[in-house]
């Protein structure tokens, strides 16, 4: 699950390639969000790129004392 907007933009060139259109949704409660892409733009000043993911993974074990 993301504590995150996720993204709606289902024609956005970029949308496989930003987190907040590939991260898994919660099945209880999910915000979503029109970012408002220019029409023309490969993406919208929102984009996370996917490789945030494993950073935030990371940070996340970092956090629950899970360190390598």
């Amino acid at each position: 699950m993301s504590d995150i907007a996720k993204c709606k933009d289902n024609k956005c060139p970029s949308r496989l390639m930003c987190y907040r259109f590939t991260a898994p949704a919660s099945e209880f409660w999910q915000s979503y969000c029109n970012f408002n892409r220019e029409e023309d733009a490969n993406n919208c000043n929102m984009f996370w790129g996917n490789k945030y993911e494993n950073i935030l993974n990371q940070l996340k074990d970092i956090v629950n004392g899970k360190e390598d």
